[in-house]
């Protein structure tokens, strides 16, 4: 199988690439990127001489660039997204073009090359705050800020694909993921990166807002049964089973660095902060034999020794 992987320098879509040749070394896979401020080359270092693996610096904007990369391939996986919830506060315009327009342009061309599965990545953050309960894929879409809301727009632009053309389109729904090459301005990296700098980390508030986290790997295994099980016009919630208070996950990362409370700075609360994130995850585990397998405490402190290890990778990253 020929695969169109899209965003493949990024976090997770470079752990996907590099899982699914691993797992699957007879498959061909596309990496089409244009190497935004978190695409990284690097991320894929491993595998760049691996014959089956082709890199395509381009635009998913850009119809051209998609035509190109899409000929012959049978599956497209796409990763490619602004994804960071500040920045889209201050301006969302790159959100809206990428997460929805570049969504389109990929869909279109997927409808006029035939594709047999088109996956599209996406977030829990499409269904806004729930204060208790789970989200299942059921729920109602209320994104609650501008890239929630780009990821919604293209979640349901994808369905309509399906709907109306009849392209295989599947979605994913994830919640917050961590691991190794994160780009540092993510919560985990961001702290970690901090503390090895002798620095403070910023913890939003008091600290009280919950988040389900899932340790990348986990997700890429996910993504891998959707493509390959997953039923066309449906949707997968792919969660981590780890809900945490962002208090406790900065008094872990503290413990795990062997820093004390006293590197926590209080900074003012983000506008429009979603309280709680929560997924249900039976669907995927009941229709597609997923199940997380790393514990958080375990995923967590790999994530911390990595970026220990690795300070070439991320140092330039950081101000």
């Amino acid at each position: 199988m020929k695969i169109l992987v899209t965003g493949g320098a990024g976090f997770i879509g470079s752990h996907y690439i590099k899982q699914h040749l691993k797992q699957n070394p007879q498959d061909e896979i596309v990496n089409l990127d244009k190497l935004t401020y978190a695409g990284r080359l690097e991320n894929l270092k491993e595998i760049e001489e691996n014959p089956n693996y082709s890199f395509q610096k381009g635009d998913i904007c850009n119809t051209q660039d998609v035509e190109k990369a899409i000929q012959g391939c049978e599956g497209v996986v796409n990763f490619a997204a602004e994804s960071h919830v500040d920045r889209s506060i201050q301006s969302a315009t790159e959100f809206i073009q990428t997460d929805v327009f570049g969504a389109y342009c990929l869909l279109e061309a997927s409808r006029k090359q035939g594709i047999k599965k088109f996956v599209q990545i996406s977030t829990d953050e499409v269904y806004g705050q729930i204060l208790e309960g789970q989200f299942t894929e059921e729920s109602l879409l209320m994104p609650r800020n501008p890239y929630a809301a780009s990821k919604a727009g293209a979640d349901r632009l994808a369905y309509s694909f399906f709907a109306t053309y009849g392209v295989p389109v599947v979605i994913t729904r994830s919640s917050n993921n961590y691991g190794s090459h994160q780009f540092p301005e993510k919560v985990v990296p961001l702290f970690v990166t901090n503390l090895i700098r002798g620095k403070k980390v910023p913890l939003y508030g008091e600290g009280k807002q919950i988040r389900d986290w899932l340790f990348v790997k986990d997700n890429c295994e996910a993504i891998e049964a959707v493509l390959k099980k997953g039923k066309n016009g449906e949707v997968y919630n792919i969660g981590g089973g780890n809900e945490i208070p962002n208090i406790e996950l900065t008094k872990t990362i503290l413990e795990l660095m062997e820093q004390s409370d006293s590197m926590i700075e209080r900074v003012p609360d983000r506008l429009g902060h979603d309280f709680r994130y929560s997924l249900n995850h039976e669907k995927i585990s009941k229709e597609l034999d997923w199940k997380p397998k790393t514990p958080f405490e375990q995923g967590l402190r790999e994530t911390v020794e990595w970026y220990k290890e690795n300070e070439n990778w991320w140092k330039p990253l950081v101000k």
